[in-house]
């Protein structure tokens, strides 16, 4: 009966099989997730040096997309590889990572509501910066088209924002044949109008605002954009709950493990110390 039992405590373990390949397939998926990342991000960066999008963006979007997909693909690592070979020292390094960088977007998202001020005025400078670059990238200005479009508005504060363009300046020593003019992305379109007419804004920052917003979505982006963050708060807040979540299933899953393996270490240090034990 002492050696029947003291087999079922060897073979006995705390580490639960499904708390153990649930973590993996948690990180495997992210890490996949990483990989794709890091790929267009380099891909991203090999094919296109767009200067005009860095001069109006404080950091390359393909430089930050692979910084992004290494720091994934390393937390994620040691998270499969902590959780496959029950490595403590591994786990708990996915553990710290994932829970400093929870803290610190909570800390980026309160830091924003104390100073939205500030943080408008910042949005401003890169609209602003990017006008004045606006036809030196061909994405940049499909970008700016997009949202002028879709948040139906025209520069950053005022259509008028447009003469801080080069093409678009109203000077009278400016030769462009755009002079005074604003993109067709400001146009107010007909929705029955096929053939768009990508002249339409011409002259437009000659008119009185009164008489623009016949032609043109004359308000600026930064009201447009702020007004659709009021009006949307609850799938703001659904967006930053579906990123938060999984950061906390994944530090939830490995603290789990982590004990568990803990527990596991201390049963078979008990049974080596006892094994020579009779009266077990």
């Amino acid at each position: 009966m002492g050696g029947r039992r003291r087999r079922d405590d060897e073979d006995y373990s705390f580490v639960s099989p499904v708390v153990k390949y649930l973590l993996f397939l948690f990180n495997f998926i992210f890490w996949i997730i990483a990989l794709v990342m890091v790929s267009i991000g380099v891909y991203a960066r090999m094919m296109k040096h767009a200067e005009a999008a860095l001069a109006c963006l404080s950091v390359d979007p393909a430089v930050m997309l692979m910084v992004v997909g290494i720091l994934m693909f390393f937390i994620t690592f040691c998270g499969c590889v902590g959780s496959l070979r029950e490595n403590i020292c591994l786990l708990q390094t996915f553990c710290v990572c994932l829970t400093v960088i929870f803290m610190l977007q909570l800390v980026a998202g309160v830091l924003g509501f104390v100073f939205a001020d500030k943080a408008r005025n910042k949005v401003t400078e890169m609209i602003n910066k990017a006008i004045i670059h606006y036809r030196e990238d061909i994405d940049l200005q499909n970008l700016i088209d997009f949202g002028q479009k879709e948040f139906g508005c025209c520069g950053g504060v005022t259509f008028t924002d447009w003469s801080q363009n080069m093409y678009f300046d109203c000077k009278q020593s400016n030769p462009s044949r755009e002079r005074c003019s604003v993109p067709f992305s400001c146009c107010i379109m007909p929705p029955d109008k096929v053939v768009i007419n990508t002249m339409c804004g011409q002259g437009m920052q000659e008119l009185e605002y009164t008489e623009a917003v016949k032609f043109i979505h004359a308000n600026g982006c930064i009201d447009k954009l702020v007004d659709w963050i009021h009006s949307n708060l609850f799938l703001l807040g659904g967006i930053a709950l579906g990123l938060a979540i999984p950061q906390l299933v994944g530090i939830l899953l490995s603290q789990i493990l982590i004990n568990q393996i803990k527990d596991q270490i201390e049963l078979q240090n008990y049974n080596v110390k006892h094994r020579s034990d009779p009266w077990r």
